[in-house]
């Protein structure tokens, strides 16, 4: 039990097989987070994507000398994104913390995140500055940011890593948006707060393998695109009235058919690219639609392998594990 007198520090990680990586980041994060346990009550909250390996023995067998460490396990991989969510959606916490176990992003820096707590910042997040990866993976990931911070519908924080903390209070609005394809950083920066980047250098994985490979991330950066920004529907209209007014000045000087030779049949194949396109983006937009419309759970609990209590109810009689 946490004393009333002393704040609440929840703790995220989030995992997915992590059997091999887990003893090793644990260790790391509760010697990281030892000083700050003389002025804050903390909990860990693991959350478990449905790991197939001994991933959840391992939380489990720790939290049996200590109350303090939780396990939510989801019914099935729901994603990255969707595990932090169940998360934040639980953690008690008067400031949350997520990290992911990997440790690429090290615990350490968590004592300059509380600092920032204790200065009035709402949001304290890890600025990645570089990155134990090829070049050409950092200078792609710095213009992936760049190009969506310039396309987006709101604010865009640039080089921000979901290693951060928020206040209770931007956690509770940050769980207040509905959307099927939730993007924590592209929500963070949505609903406002006060905000401090700490720069940090993202080390290499401490052991086992990535979950990760180029047709993720490729297909990540196009999820996060579509819900930062209506710019690629906007382009119709960017590209779409200029062309319009080339062809019926065209057409109108009778200086060439829409579907003559030379620059017409130029003119011909810009109008059915940008129909094209129109198509594709207005069919992706469409799906997304549907979906947020469907208002399905952005993940699911199974609250009998789960040790948090579900809101609204008791804790299931099992005991969640």
């Amino acid at each position: 039990m946490t004393s009333s007198a002393r704040k609440l520090i929840s703790i995220i990680v989030p995992v997915y097989n992590e059997q091999e990586v887990l003893p090793i980041f644990f260790e790391r994060l509760q010697k990281a987070v030892a000083p700050a346990r003389e002025r804050y009550d903390i909990e860990f909250i693991f959350t478990n994507n449905c790991s197939t390996d001994r991933t959840r023995e391992l939380i489990l067998g720790w939290r049996e000398s200590d109350p303090n460490i939780h396990l939510i396990t989801l019914t099935r991989n729901f994603g990255y994104v969707a595990s932090v969510l169940s998360g934040l959606t639980h953690a008690r916490g008067d400031a949350v913390i997520n990290i992911d176990s990997d440790g690429e992003d090290p615990p350490e820096l968590i004592a300059r995140f509380i600092e920032g707590w204790e200065e009035g910042y709402d949001v304290v997040y890890g600025l990645r500055d570089k990155r134990a990866e090829p070049d050409i993976l950092v200078k792609g990931r710095k213009a992936f940011y760049r190009f969506t911070r310039l396309i987006a519908d709101n604010d865009f924080i640039l080089d921000m890593a979901e290693f951060l903390l928020m206040t209770r209070r931007v956690r509770d609005e940050v769980i207040k948006i509905a959307n099927s394809f939730p993007f924590i950083r592209n929500d963070i920066a949505y609903v406002g707060f006060s905000r401090k980047g700490i720069p940090y250098t993202r080390e290499p994985r401490i052991a086992g393998q990535t979950h990760y490979n180029a047709l993720s991330l490729f297909a990540g950066a196009v999820a996060f695109i579509l819900t930062a920004s209506t710019f690629p529907l906007r382009v119709v209209g960017y590209v779409g009235v200029p062309l319009l007014l080339v062809n019926m000045i065209c057409l109108l000087a009778g200086l060439v058919s829409p579907w003559g030779p030379g620059a017409s049949g130029a003119l011909a194949i810009a109008n059915q690219s940008l129909l094209v396109y129109a198509v594709i983006f207005l069919s992706i937009y469409m799906a997304r639609i549907y979906k947020n419309g469907m208002m399905r759970p952005t993940f699911i609990i199974d609250w009998e392998r789960t040790t948090v209590s579900p809101r609204g109810r008791e804790a299931p009689t099992s005991g969640g594990v």
